[in-house]
């Protein structure tokens, strides 16, 4: 038996679609709180599958964990004596479990994660993880599929300048740095509102941090951090989804909860396609046109064009005026769900990190069985399917749910025709 979703086309997406908590900020905010003995909450946290996962894996640790999805809060109570090591069960399935790496070296002077899985969107190797922690004093190791690190007192402050400003080694590496002896600079560092939010809810721990949302943050080592109560950040991503879905669908949303200021190129970028889109008084409006016109993106690190947010441009340039090109400059192997959209009819050409796509009327795009291969991948197909004639099932549910809270729910409460359905097996 699997689960897939049935989307009918064409539809539009109208309506109030509202955004939680970051899944890129909640997840890491969990593991922050290891930084602590005692216990902390996290609020506006979002009723997804990686959010179990963490907790599982955080209960490993020895933490005693309550999550309450109706409330959209999670409670960790972390002990004085922490497990140390991160299993392969739960790492596999979702890679974010590497950023207990930092706080389990500066808690307990060692760790062992499993090399993580995850999406298959490309490479995110761990070298910057490595590079850093070694220069606080750390000694790591791969060792029957794990990384080991270990320490024989405190680490201590460095200067690291990041070979790219990657989000998952600046998080651990901020973590660890909070309680290092002496100060660590890191250059180059990722500028996310995420990371933004993590060095926040330490900040409010206790732990001295300048340089927020710039390439440089410096952080000053405190000898004990306190639990906290910390909101979690809006998921720019989901906004950003939704966004989407009235642009290719040509309905009109309403988005409750997002922070605008956080997705400046994306909102240029859907003005450019032809969306009229309003963000006064609060408010957060996207009015799709009738039909796009193709736009050129490449993604970039914060404040650039969000990687997460590339299928949504090829699912909207498949059906708009025009042809556009998109450039991935983050994770090369994220062109795997064009081969699912061409299912559908859409025009994809590959070249290495680039795809130009050659619109089509959505009237001439045709619903088809496709399969989700990763989470953004699964939500833009299901978006296409809204907009392309007929009937479009896209399997692999399991991805979408790891990053969307009651994706077909919203959906449907916003005039989609879509549904979760229970389908045999091929046998």
């Amino acid at each position: 038996m699997e689960e897939k979703i049935e989307v009918h086309g064409p539809t539009k997406v109208s309506g109030v679609l509202p955004v939680s908590g970051a899944k890129n900020s909640v997840l890491k905010l969990m593991a922050a709180t290891l930084l602590a003995s005692g216990e902390s909450t996290i609020t506006n946290v979002p009723e997804i599958q990686d959010v179990t996962i963490m907790a599982e894996l955080l209960r490993r640790l020895g933490c005693t964990v309550r999550y309450d999805p109706a409330q959209q809060t999670v409670d960790i109570d972390v002990p004085e004596v922490l497990g140390h090591q991160a299993d392969y069960d739960l790492v596999r399935a979702m890679r974010a479990s590497i950023s207990v790496l930092g706080p389990l070296v500066a808690r307990c002077h060692r760790a062992e994660v499993a090399l993580p899985g995850g999406d298959a969107i490309g490479s995110r190797g761990l070298d910057m993880h490595r590079a850093g922690l070694e220069a606080m004093g750390a000694k790591l190791s791969i060792e029957k599929g794990f990384l080991r690190a270990s320490v024989a007192d405190n680490l201590h402050g460095t200067t690291y300048h990041l070979d790219y400003p990657s989000v998952g080694a600046t998080e651990n590496l901020m973590m660890a740095a909070a309680l290092a002896d002496g100060v660590t600079v890191l250059e180059n560092a990722a500028r996310e509102p995420e990371i933004v939010d993590i060095g926040r809810m330490m900040q409010a721990m206790g732990a001295h941090i300048d340089g927020l949302g710039t390439s440089t943050i410096t952080i000053e080592g405190a000898h004990k951090l306190h639990p906290v109560t910390h909101r979690t950040v809006p998921d720019r991503i989901v906004a950003g989804t939704w966004a989407f879905a009235a642009a290719v669908t040509g309905g009109r949303v309403e988005i409750v909860g997002a922070e605008p200021a956080h997705l400046t190129m994306v909102l240029e970028k859907l003005r450019g396609a032809g969306c009229t889109i309003d963000t006064s008084q609060g408010r957060f409006i996207v009015q799709g046109p009738e039909r796009p016109t193709a736009i050129n993106v490449s993604t970039l690190p914060y404040p650039g064009f969000p990687t997460d947010l590339q299928p949504f441009v090829v699912a909207l340039n498949a059906v708009a005026e025009g042809s556009g090109m998109v450039t991935e400059n983050v994770f090369e192997a994220r062109w795997g769900f064009t081969a699912e959209l061409e299912r559908l009819g859409a025009r994809v050409r590959l070249d290495g990190h680039h795809a130009r796509v050659d619109g089509l009327p959505a009237e001439q795009l045709s619903g088809a069985p496709v399969e989700a291969k990763d989470i953004r991948a699964g939500a833009a197909l299901a978006i296409v399917g809204m907009a392309a004639t007929g009937v479009t099932e896209v399997s692999g549910v399991e991805h979408i749910d790891r990053g969307y809270e009651h994706f077909v729910d919203r959906l449907s409460n916003a005039g989609a025709k879509v549904q979760r359905r229970i389908v045999g097996g091929l046998f």
